[in-house]
């Protein structure tokens, strides 16, 4: 049976449906991530150097940044349940293409290919969610599937590197595989059979997706999470040499910050369906005082340690209030809008990698918290022309998934 996307199935069918969606970004998020830990091992394997490997992080990053909208775009007629299926599988199949192949620029094309699914993926379960839950639990329902990566990050890449260290690099991506064929199992007997949007074309969905105050929350999310990885990229340095603790403190304090992390996006997306606007200020109001703490107080590893646990909770759990308000300034077009704070996410992780590294070669780790810190800056202003865009009962919502008077 087709649903309608703005008819929402029963609260046990949409409650399994996002499980199994959890359970999918999940796995994307473990096959992005787990490469890092396992960087030198195909390096050595496929014959290159550490440097060069590092392209197969980027490659992932352009995929997701790039194909997942053209993608998105390419695909914005199909059914949405067929999509997530379908999207699904080549993602496997790219992934299971990563362990067969021994050449390098296979293996670059495989990762292209793979986090243009990933995009695609994001985009269509976004789709979703308005047949699946009523809209006052929008931005919870948001916050599961953006929570399945966090969790990732959290659980999924130690673990799937701690594989790779005994088994070899492709016995990651083998697990990963292996629970992703259980997934596409559950998505294919979950997801209900969601029409796509056939509201508009998609020159007319393009204009409402790129509208001006859409740019305006994306350039919000790459100013945010730029920020946050201009630092967090070089954090386990700064750890050591700064905060002065050791290698096994350093885990530690990693895990703390990863679990904060998972809790934050779900706290985060209960937060975007009371106010979408407040929670991106607030988050970025934290985010400034946790980075001003690591700046000023760095040598000091218990302040570390709380400026690690603020700046986890906040870090991710901003982005389902940033997901919500694309959907709602994009309104008709949010099956499209739905693919792009991923990229925009995305785009700001690379530039705040690429910040990081040339402010630490030039004037060392500190200087590295305190960039982070000026690009979070930048956004506070945005946020805030934000927040006196409207609330929850001023805004004018999608017309389908989500009714109007709510704020996504």
């Amino acid at each position: 049976m087709n649903v309608h996307p703005s008819q929402a199935v029963s609260r046990v069918r949409g409650n399994l449906a996002l499980t199994a969606l959890f359970f999918a970004t999940f796995v994307l998020g473990s096959t992005e991530l787990v490469i890092v830990g396992v960087l030198d091992l195909i390096a050595a394997d496929t014959g290159v150097t550490v440097s060069a490997a590092g392209a197969l992080v980027t490659a992932y990053a352009l995929g997701l940044s790039i194909g997942g909208p053209v993608l998105t775009a390419l695909t914005i007629r199909v059914q949405r349940q067929t999509l997530l299926w379908a999207s699904m599988l080549v993602f496997l199949l790219a992934t299971v293409a990563m362990v067969a192949t021994a050449s390098f620029e296979l293996l670059l094309a495989a990762r292209v290919v793979a986090g243009s699914l990933h995009g695609v993926f994001i985009a269509a379960a976004f789709a979703t969610l308005g047949s699946l839950v009523p809209a006052d639990r929008m931005g919870q329902a948001i916050s599961v599937v953006i929570g399945g990566i966090a969790v990732s990050t959290a659980m999924g890449v130690p673990v799937g590197t701690m594989v790779g260290r005994t088994l070899g690099w492709r016995g990651s991506f083998i697990m990963i595989a292996g629970v992703g064929v259980v997934v596409l199992v559950g998505l294919l007997l979950l997801i209900p059979k969601v029409a796509a949007n056939q509201a508009l074309g998609l020159r007319s969905q393009a204009r409402s997706a790129f509208a001006p105050r859409v740019l305006v929350m994306l350039a919000i999310g790459m100013l945010l999470l730029g920020g946050q990885f201009t630092v967090f990229t070089y954090i386990t340095p700064f750890l050591l040499e700064v905060t002065g603790i050791s290698g096994a403190q350093v885990s530690g304090f990693l895990l703390a910050y990863g679990v904060a992390t998972a809790i934050g996006t779900f706290v985060g997306g209960w937060a975007a369906d009371r106010d979408a606007s407040r929670t991106l200020l607030t988050a970025n109001v934290v985010l400034l005082l946790s980075l001003g703490l690591l700046y000023l107080t760095g040598t000091v590893p218990a302040v570390v340690a709380v400026a690690l646990l603020a700046w986890g909770l906040v870090g991710f759990g901003l982005v389902p209030a940033l997901q919500y308000r694309v959907a709602t300034l994009a309104g008709p077009a949010r099956d499209l809008a739905a693919s792009l704070p991923a990229s925009a996410v995305n785009a700001g992780i690379a530039a705040g990698a690429l910040l990081g590294g040339w402010t630490l070669t030039s004037n060392g780790l500190s200087a590295v918290v305190a960039a982070g810190l000026l690009m979070c800056l930048a956004g506070l202003p945005l946020t805030w022309l934000t927040a006196r865009w409207g609330t929850p009962s001023t805004d004018s919502g999608p017309t389908t998934n989500i009714p109007v008077g709510t704020t996504l």
